[in-house]
């Protein structure tokens, strides 16, 4: 029998608002089946009796709902169809739609939503377009509500854009019409259910042991570090991993406009910032977290990335003990994420001459890490750079390991090698004396490793 009023459906509709599923049934075009059936049962569905389920048993609830209604009004659908359909209707009723097959498939990396028929996704680093489509504009706008709303957030004319995320922690940004002229425009960048661990990119080939021993003991050192990189690159996967050396006993603040970072350390308290209301107002913006973490006592302040006029906070900090903290940034070299921090702090609005910034920024910063995505997808730290003092008016650094890239393989993919610069870091002598002794012949000039 169907489910009943009473149960999770509400009272059936009158004949002229109910289709004739039966001619219209293509067994063999079960997508198009389950947008007709969902069709025929929302306006019946009891959504709020479902909601006050246990969230960990409204799947299995209405599926065994959904599951007596395709037996009674469809028959001719084998057990493997059905199933299928009863998986694509869940989908639709408590997930997101068509993104959940994507979301389920562990080699997706990012989906991109242009408009409800283009979705594209990337796979090892390789951009293809699927068949996976929205009913329309609307449908597309009904799910990228539902994520916003999860997290707290809202999407609407008068606030168009929204960065948010998803239970596993996978990065969300959404803008719709009228700043999006092709429709409503949704980008999920995808973390994997295992957060990776360093031994893991050291696999991908994104740097050397001999590179993992240097950052390791610049965290353990409680050397200050910035990841700088562009769009895509992996910083916020590589300042995961290089926040797993930081030591248990630790008290951990984090702050993020979208919380991504998962750390594995028990002691951990993650802040996030909060948009402006209807009336544009009780904004909580990443300085105004900044600010207050420094009266949270922390070992170490972790931003997720610095934007803008919270720099000048977080290299205050980094200079009146709170060493060892670590936050991203995006730039195109070493180089380019110095002057991109000039600029931050001049957008703090302080009347300081450049001087007296860049003698912040050395005084803060001991060791700027550069990721990049090559050509073809892999990413690589391409510089690990130590910041070493000022001459006259300029910042000095220096290179301790490069990745020079050589070619792009017949597949589209680029190919280079890790190579030492031959230079040893003066931040060694802090490393020795926090108990890390590197091997004397570490930086020796060499190549590394081809990858």
């Amino acid at each position: 029998m169907p489910p009943q009023q009473g149960q999770y459906f509400a009272a059936e509709p009158p004949p002229s608002a109910r289709s004739t599923l039966a001619a219209e049934v293509v067994p063999d075009d079960l997508t198009d089946l389950a947008q007709q059936l969902f069709g025929q049962l929302a306006p019946r569905l009891d959504l709020a009796r479902i909601k006050e389920l246990p969230e960990e048993r409204r799947a299995s609830e209405l599926s065994r709902a959904l599951e007596a209604h395709l037996d009674a009004e469809q028959p001719w659908l084998n057990t493997p169809e059905r199933d299928q359909v009863v998986r694509l209707l869940l989908d639709e009723l408590l997930g997101l739609g068509p993104l959940e097959p994507l979301l389920r498939d562990p080699t997706v990396s990012e989906i991109m939503v242009n408009g409800p028929q283009q979705l594209y996704v990337e796979r090892a680093g390789q951009l293809e377009e699927v068949t996976a489509r929205f009913r329309d504009a609307d449908h597309l706008l009904q799910i990228i509500e539902r994520i916003a709303s999860r997290v707290g957030r809202r999407i609407d004319e008068t606030s168009p854009m929204v960065d948010a995320r998803l239970p596993d922690g996978s990065r969300v940004n959404a803008i719709i019409p009228p700043l999006a002229l092709r429709g409503p425009t949704l980008t999920i960048r995808r973390f994997g259910t295992r957060p990776l661990i360093a031994e893991d990119l050291m696999q991908f080939g994104a740097f050397t042991p001999e590179m993992l021993l240097v950052m390791e003991g610049a965290i353990k050192a409680k050397l200050n570090v910035v990841v700088s990189g562009g769009t895509g690159s992996g910083k916020t996967t590589l300042l995961n991993c290089l926040s797993g050396f930081i030591p248990n006993r630790e008290r951990i603040v984090t702050i993020e406009d979208a919380a991504e970072l998962r750390l594995q350390q028990r002691h951990v308290v993650p802040l996030e910032t909060r948009p402006a209301n209807t009336d544009g107002r009780n904004a909580v913006t990443m300085r105004d977290l900044v600010r207050n973490a420094l009266r949270m006592r922390p070992d170490r302040i972790i931003v997720g990335e610095c934007r803008g006029a919270e720099a000048f906070d977080m290299l205050q900090a980094m200079n009146s003990g709170h060493e060892g903290s670590l936050t991203t940034l995006h730039a195109n070299s070493p180089r380019d994420a110095l002057t991109r921090l000039e600029t931050m702090i001049l957008m703090a609005g302080y009347d300081m001459p450049v001087r007296a910034i860049r003698r912040q920024i050395v005084s803060a910063v001991q060791l700027l890490i550069q990721v990049d995505r090559l050509a073809g997808g892999p990413r690589r730290v391409t510089n690990v750079t130590e910041i070493v003092g000022m001459e006259g008016e300029t910042i000095v650094s220096q290179d301790l390991f490069v990745y020079q890239q050589q070619g792009v393989d017949v597949q589209g993919r680029a190919f280079g090698r890790f190579v030492t610069t031959g230079v040893r870091p003066t931040f060694a002598v802090r490393l020795k004396a926090a108990g890390i002794d590197l091997p004397v012949n570490l930086f020796r000039q060499r190549v590394l490793l081809q990858a």
